[in-house]
């Protein structure tokens, strides 16, 4: 039998290996086979591209035989996730080859696994019966890996090694990789170990995407500006004048923001959410730089049909006041990388210059939540007392130092004597101090830490607020306050009641907050009478971008000889704030209860500290 004849044969038979693949790009591939699936999409049932019609030219790249690598900046709420499982279908039914996906971090990589890749297949025509059930007998497939006719695909995690072990890869996929880490483990950059996977094959397929996170260090933004840079060029529907749809352009009437409407660059002509949608559907791709291979997208929120405009600038106003909040808005609505301005100190005689006419040692009437933060030193704890009100503003009620040896039993009672106080509230009540976190360190203060915050039951029943164990992570993106790791634990994993247990703290997350509402005038308040070093120690640090493994990261820094104990404390201090229910806060209900407290001159100035144990190794000097 001739080849002619024998190819003939293998297509009657229906053999896939003798198909040609068809001529379909990834975007009409979806718009034929792809099925949304009721728990993963709001919109359930077949693929429209046209819906988002960006959501071709990023797709249609990926099949580009020019185009090596593709790139996506965006903000959220455009259907980045659902473009990336729209390659993963296609490259499974029509092009198969060898896939890695890989997800910030192993969890998310099995949850994309349960709950979007599965109902793919499952709901999806084309793909059902390529791709086996994970738990059927003898198919090859589990969690993190698939199998199917001609290819595989691999799930893995950024933060996981191992998962990013060598193997050969024609199409990597890279998701949200500014939430990767530095490095995979002591492997390196998890992004250089996924993309060297494709070295042997000459028709690989790279695709990159995320919502970029801080100028400088956002490996998004550095891979879109390496790349041909292409936006989104839609027409007015009036002037006929093709642009891109920025934030300048949008224009609303002071103090309503549903009537907000994008102003066309040409004629000037005001712009509705229906303008909008014509004009997006109209709309197409265009380079803004010379293409060396690699093809970068960036889109935002307003090309979005799931977003008006009103909903974007109602959201802005919201986010504004504050920098965090600034920052995330920029972030995921204009899916730009945000402009750190924390490299450069304040100055410490500019704070004082803002302080006002309340005593140390009251709580103004706007802050209705106090905690305390203490930072352990050799010779003294410490200590600076904070009160939050709504939206997070902050007052200091105090700032001392307690000298004397951690080691010695007074210090820590007078600790305790400071914590334990009734504070005048600007209403008319009292307050006390809710929670403190100390700072446990690493070296030789750590029991005595440890020992003064085991049992809180005593701590409770004399009136003194709940102490925290706490151990700093300098780590970018940390939360303010983590989950403990037990501490006093039997070698049968049995925690002893009244034991102690050691807290996270996002410390490089905590200074970002403070640094940048220190910034804005209003947001973090200081009673008169302050000594200037306090002011120089809370503005000791900057943000500055130092190399770890080669990946540029933002590091707080210390200037030489500066102490920073008042900026540390007060880092603590928020975290406790975090602990005892800041991000969530009833601030009507800790209002009542403030204004049912008796007034300061009927109130006990201290109550009894509680009786202090013997330390560890070490134990308390009598």
């Amino acid at each position: 039998m001739d080849c002619q004849a024998l190819d003939s044969t293998l297509l009657a038979q229906g053999a896939w290996y003798a198909r040609p693949p068809p001529r379909l790009t990834v975007a009409q591939w979806a718009d034929e086979h792809r099925r949304l699936s009721r728990e993963s999409s709001a919109e359930a049932g077949r693929w429209r591209t046209s819906r988002a019609e960006y959501q071709r030219g990023i797709m249609d790249a990926v099949s580009d035989k020019s185009v090596g690598q593709v790139v996506v900046m965006s903000s959220a709420q455009i259907g980045k996730t659902e473009v990336v499982n729209n390659v993963v279908g296609y490259f499974i039914s029509q092009d198969p080859s060898p896939m890695l996906l890989v997800m910030p971090t192993l969890e998310m990589g099995e949850a994309w696994s349960k709950d979007r890749c599965a109902p793919m297949v499952r709901d999806t025509p084309a793909l059902r019966g390529l791709v086996a059930e994970p738990n059927s007998k003898g198919s090859g497939n589990t969690l993190l890996h698939k199998t199917f006719p001609g290819g595989h695909l691999t799930i893995a995690g950024a933060n996981s090694p191992a998962s990013l072990s060598s193997r050969p890869i024609r199409v990597v996929l890279l998701d949200e990789v500014d939430r990767f880490p530095a490095s995979a483990g002591t492997e390196g950059d998890p992004v250089t170990l996924a993309t060297k996977r494709t070295a042997t094959f000459w028709n690989r397929r790279i695709l990159m995407t995320s919502t970029p996170t801080v100028k400088g260090v956002s490996r998004i933004d550095q891979a879109f500006n390496h790349s041909d840079q292409r936006r989104y060029f839609v027409p007015c529907p009036h002037c006929d004048a093709f642009q891109v749809l920025t934030w300048a352009a949008v224009q609303w009437p002071e103090d309503r923001p549903e009537e907000a409407k994008i102003a066309c660059v040409e004629c000037g002509a005001l712009l509705d959410d229906g303008d909008r949608v014509d004009m997006i559907a109209r709309g197409e791709w265009r380079a803004t730089a010379p293409f060396t291979g690699v093809a970068g997208f960036h889109i935002w929120e307003a090309y979005s049909p799931w977003r008006s405009i009103a909903e974007i600038v109602s959201d802005f106003l919201k986010a504004k006041p504050y920098p965090e909040t600034l920052k995330a808005w920029i972030n995921t609505s204009l899916g730009e990388p945000w402009e750190d301005q924390l490299g450069e100190r304040m100055a410490g005689d500019t704070l004082a210059a803002r302080a006002e006419e309340y005593e140390p040692w009251t709580v103004p009437a706007g802050a209705s939540l106090v905690t305390a933060g203490v930072d352990v030193q050799h010779d003294r704890l410490a200590l600076t007392v904070w009160g939050f009100g709504p939206g997070e503003e902050a007052w200091l009620v105090a700032w001392e130092e307690i000298f004397g040896s951690p080691a010695e039993r007074s210090t820590w009672a007078a600790l305790d004597a400071a914590l334990s106080r009734k504070l005048a509230h600007g209403s008319g009540g009292t307050i006390g101090i809710r929670a403190t976190c100390v700072d446990a360190g690493d070296g030789v203060m750590t029991n005595y830490v440890l020992d003064y915050c085991r049992d809180q039951r005593a701590r409770r029943a004399a009136g003194v607020s709940h102490a925290l164990a706490i151990k700093g992570q300098s780590q970018p993106g940390k939360p303010p306050i983590g989950k403990p790791a037990k501490v006093d634990v039997t070698v049968r994993g049995v925690t002893a009641p009244g034991s102690a247990m050691l807290w996270p703290v996002g410390s490089d997350t905590i200074k970002g907050w403070y640094m940048g509402r220190l910034r804005n005038e209003g947001a973090i308040h200081f009673p008169a009478g302050l000594p200037d070093d306090f002011y120089k120690q809370i503005t000791s640090e900057r943000l500055q971008t130092k190399f770890v493994r080669g990946m540029p990261v933002k590091r707080w820094v210390k200037a030489s000889a500066a102490r920073n104990e008042a900026l540390d404390a007060s880092v603590y201090a928020y975290a406790a704030a975090v602990f005892a229910g800041l991000k969530r806060a009833n601030w009507p209900a800790l209002v009542a209860e403030i204004k049912k407290s008796k007034p300061q001159e009927e109130a006990s100035p201290m109550m009894r500290p509680p009786k202090l144990r013997g330390g560890f190794v070490n134990g308390w000097r009598r």
